[in-house]
Parts: C-alpha cells; sequence; structure tokens
C-alpha cells in the first residue's frame, strides 16, 4: 500500500515559468515569484501545465525545478511536473526533477499518440518501478484530449510511491468516483479552480492551481473554512473568486495567469510561442482580469471617468444633435431614471417624439452615421423581434472594448426592451405612439459594471421611471 505523504496538503500554485523577452528561462522573475507567494501556500508545483511544460527542453525543467528548490531551500515541498508523451522521456524527467531537488513528480496521462488503458497502466508502473521519488497522476482531458482512466487509478493506487493524483478535469462526477475508488490509499488533489470548494468537501485533501500564483490566500481561507465546516463563508470566498477562476481555466491557466501577474506588478513575461495576447487571451478577456484583480484589491482602480449627462434634463440630448430649445418648441417628451449601485448605476435619459420630427430625423442620422465608440443599437426584446415605438439605444459614456460593448448590447438592450413593453401593457406608453413616435435612449452605463444581472435590473428600473416621466399622466 503507497505511504502517505504528510505534507500533501493544502494550497500549491501551479507555478507560471517567467520568460524573458528573448523567451529564455527568467531567473529573478522565478526566484522573485517563489518569494512572493512562499508565505501564502504549501508547496510549489513547476513545470506543470500552467508553467508551459510542452515548450520547453528537458534541460530548462530541470534547471527551473533547480531554482524552485533552492529559493525554497527545503521550507516547503516541491512536485515538480514530469510530463511526456513517452515512458522513457517520462523517467529521465523524474529522474532530472530528484536531482534538481524535488520531493514528489507529478506525471500526466500519456498523450498525442493513446495508448490503451492497459498501455497507461504499464506507463505509470513502469516510470513508478524506475524510479526513486513520489508520484502524482494527473488526469486533465482537457489538453490530453482522454480521460486517466478510472480502474487506471484504482490499480495503479495499490503501486508503493504512487502517492496521490491531481484532477483537473473539473468533472465532479469523476473525481468523487476516484475518491470511492482509492478508498484513502492516495490523495486526491483538485485542480479545477472552479470546482474547489466541491472538491474539498467531497473529500479532496488539497488543491494544484493555476490561481493559486495571483490570490492563494483566498484558497487558504476556503482550505481551511472546509476542514472546519465553515461552509457558508468558504461558498462566499469561492464565489468572490469565480470569474477569475473560470477565466484562467478557459485560457489553460498559464497565459491569463501571466496577465494578471504581471498587472500586479509581479513581472513574469509572456507566453512562449506560439500562445500570444489578443490570440489566444483575447484583449476583451484581459480587461476583464484587469476589473476583478480591482474588485479583489490586487491593483489599484484604473482612472475611468464615469459622469452621465447632467443639468436640465432638456439639455442633455445636444449629444445626439437635439437641442433644449427644440425640446422645448416640439414638446417632445422626455424622461430621466438613475438606478443601480457601483459599478452597475445607471442613468436613461429618453426623448421621443413623433416620427416626421426632429426624434426621427436623429433616429436617422445615428443609424446611418454611426459614431466611433457610441454606436446606436435597435432595441429588441428577442432575436428579431424590435419593440414599439422604435428606439435607438446609445452609449454616453465610449465603449473602449468589446467587454462594455457586451454590457450595453446585452443586458441593457434587454432591460429597455423589456421597461417598453412593460410601459405599453399597462397603458403608460399609449397603444397610437407604437405607429407615430420613435425614442431615443442615452444610456450611461459606468465603463467598470461586472454583474450583468445587477446591471439588468438597473436599467430596468431606470428605463420604467424615465418612461413613466416622459408618458405620464401629467403629459
Amino acid at each position: 500500500m503507497p505511504a502517505k505523504l504528510p505534507w500533501l496538503r493544502g494550497v500549491f500554485p501551479a507555478l507560471v515559468t517567467p520568460f524573458t523577452k528573448d523567451e529564455e528561462v527568467d531567473e529573478a522573475a522565478l526566484r522573485a515569484l517563489v518569494r512572493h507567494l512562499m508565505p501564502h501556500v504549501d508547496g510549489f508545483v513547476p513545470c506543470g501545465t500552467t508553467g508551459e511544460f510542452p515548450y520547453m527542453t528537458p534541460d530548462e525543467q530541470k534547471r527551473v525545478i533547480a531554482i524552485v528548490a533552492d529559493e525554497v531551500a527545503g521550507r516547503k515541498p516541491i512536485i515538480a511536473g514530469t510530463g511526456a508523451a513517452g515512458t522513457k522521456e517520462t523517467i529521465l524527467l523524474a529522474r532530472n526533477a530528484k536531482e534538481a531537488g524535488a520531493n514528489a513528480c507529478l506525471v500526466v496521462t500519456p498523450f498525442f499518440l493513446h495508448p490503451s488503458d492497459k498501455g497507461i497502466y504499464q506507463h505509470f508502473y513502469d516510470v513508478a518501478m524506475a524510479v526513486d521519488i513520489p508520484i502524482i497522476l494527473y488526469n486533465i482531458p482537457q489538453v490530453v484530449d482522454a480521460y486517466l482512466p478510472r480502474n487506471v487509478v484504482e490499480d495503479l493506487s495499490d503501486i508503493p510511491n504512487i502517492v496521490g493524483i491531481k484532477d483537473s478535469s473539473g468533472n465532479l462526477t469523476y473525481t468523487m468516483e476516484i475518491l470511492e475508488m482509492v478508498q484513502g490509499r492516495i490523495d486526491v488533489f483538485i485542480g479545477h479552480d472552479e470546482v474547489v470548494l466541491p472538491a474539498l468537501a467531497g473529500g479532496c485533501t488539497g488543491m494544484i492551481l493555476a490561481s493559486a500564483n495571483v490570490y492563494p490566500e483566498v484558497w487558504q481561507k476556503v482550505y481551511a473554512a472546509v476542514q472546519e465546516g465553515r461552509i457558508e463563508e468558504a461558498r462566499a470566498l469561492q464565489r468572490s473568486v469565480q470569474k477569475l477562476s473560470r477565466i484562467f481555466c478557459r485560457y489553460g491557466g498559464g497565459l491569463a495567469v501571466k496577465q494578471a501577474l504581471n498587472m500586479m506588478g509581479i513581472p513574469v513575461g509572456q507566453a512562449r510561442r506560439p500562445l500570444k495576447v489578443g490570440g489566444s487571451l483575447i484583449h476583451e478577456d484581459r480587461a476583464e482580469i484587469q476589473l476583478e484583480l480591482e474588485r479583489l484589491g490586487k491593483i489599484a482602480p484604473a482612472e475611468d471617468p464615469y459622469a452621465p449627462p447632467a443639468g436640465p434634463l432638456a439639455g442633455r440630448f445636444g449629444a445626439l444633435g437635439i437641442s433644449a430649445d427644440q425640446v422645448k418648441a416640439a414638446s417632445l417628451r422626455v424622461g430621466t431614471g438613475a438606478a443601480g449601485a457601483e459599478p452597475e448605476n445607471v442613468q436613461i435619459d429618453l426623448v421621443a417624439g413623433p416620427k416626421d420630427g426632429i426624434v426621427g430625423e436623429v433616429f436617422a442620422l445615428q443609424l446611418t452615421y454611426p459614431r466611433h465608440g457610441y454606436e446606436a443599437l435597435t432595441t429588441i426584446l428577442e432575436p428579431n423581434l424590435t419593440v414599439r415605438p422604435s428606439t435607438l439605444i446609445v452609449p454616453t459614456a465610449e465603449l473602449k472594448n468589446l467587454r462594455q460593448a457586451n454590457m450595453i448590447y446585452g443586458p441593457t438592450q434587454a432591460a429597455v426592451a423589456r421597461a417598453i413593453v412593460d410601459a405599453l401593457e399597462d397603458g403608460t406608453i399609449p397603444q397610437a405612439a407604437m405607429d407615430t413616435h420613435v425614442m431615443l435612449v442615452q444610456a450611461s452605463v459606468h465603463p467598470k459594471a461586472l454583474d450583468r444581472h445587477a446591471l439588468y435590473q438597473a436599467v430596468l428600473a431606470a428605463a420604467g421611471a424615465a418612461i413613466r416621466q416622459a408618458f405620464g399622466a401629467n403629459r
């Protein structure tokens, strides 16, 4: 029966591998990263998936492990990634890892050419028999394109120096079945950042995570809360980092995590080719990472002024080409409403008028000559179903990226449409106006809005108030 390792518990970051601009291993940056993480983690995992091991030579991997081991200086254990497609190379990497100072090896399922279940068993058996270092199995079907078979894990759990498995699948059914099948003979670590809480609650003894490079202290609190039965606290903590965890998982860890660390002032360089920002990691997700780091207090908020139109309501539509005098002369219907808590706070300014008047002219101009960054959007309730009176939504803050655009052309659009439909149903907007009038909605949405549901509710309330003011009984 395998010997349990008393230290195989808690939070282990799957370390990124810092590279210089010339794509060489950046020793100084790697040491700085280890020092930064040291107070918050229980061990380190260099040369894993997050460490971009497929893009590194065996000598580079050995050097990285040696650097980490030298910096750690025996204070905490090191689990070295030593996976390869073939058995012979895996044995070489495991031996190198031991020589470099690792305490255990993390060995991924053989990849590219997929062996049979018997071949997979033989691979791990041969590695375990050839090296004198504890082995941790590694299941990550997202990149290997195959699960480590459950029955193979069960059989391997009886081999003396196979001591654990890291499951990065995110498939809790698989995780729970492994926990059941190994019956505590080996430790099960969760490797998928989005399901840490349920995995720990189910019996996993720790975690190896890409996101532990960025917020290991959060995972330590989750781990402690689960151990002590404070599940509500653990649930709140998991949710607080769920969006960033999802982004990190979506991009396989290294690329997105490096962006986050660089933003935090912990320079780790870029990913090795062929990975690159703007291709593998789109700029909109980079903006999302920045906002989430700001929310978590990891970086200072960037200056992004938010100032909705102010002053007398009739004078707020100048950017659209409608002056206060024109509002008064044409007896246009205007209304405003504000709702929501920052950053999901919004202001809706609405002007309505006959199709053959100034509002109709501006409506046509906004569609024909859209302003870059302020493109108008037709209000629809659902695909191919526009609301009536026909309504255009125009953002008052420049849309600088797709994430911001999605907030306008998503929950904002849906909420304005619902407010109009509700106003028609309750008679606030007269039925006759459906065919005779058009409306322009200036939507002031905070550039840092993140919560789509909260934004929808705020826009719905603000648009409803603006419509009631514009079409109220006192008109």
